[in-house]
């Protein structure tokens, strides 16, 4: 099954955070945050804006964004998580 994002919407893969400090210190599981990078695995078509005219969306699938610790509504499909959010949500692109 896929999952077709609507509107100004993009599907997000979060990215796995390092466990391991530069140190060597490994950090257990229930200490760890919630990841803020994720890959972008699909996106809607964009949206119409007052003028009647179509706007797209400036990320494309691949790209690897920041985003805010709480962004997104959390869904699984499959036994994968994914995270699906608004463009307006993303803070930047990662290159």
């Amino acid at each position: 099954m896929q999952v077709r994002p609507l509107q100004d919407r993009v599907l997000v893969k979060r990215l796995e955070e390092e466990t391991k400090t530069a140190g060597g210190i490994i950090i257990p599981d229930n200490h760890t945050e919630k990841p803020v990078q994720g890959e972008i695995v699909s996106v809607g078509p964009g949206y119409r804006k007052e003028d009647g005219s179509f706007r797209e969306l400036d990320v494309k699938a691949g790209d690897k964004v920041l985003f805010g610790k709480y962004a997104g509504t959390d869904v699984k499909v499959e036994g994968v998580d994914y995270l699906i959010m608004k463009e307006d949500d993303i803070l930047g692109v990662l290159q």
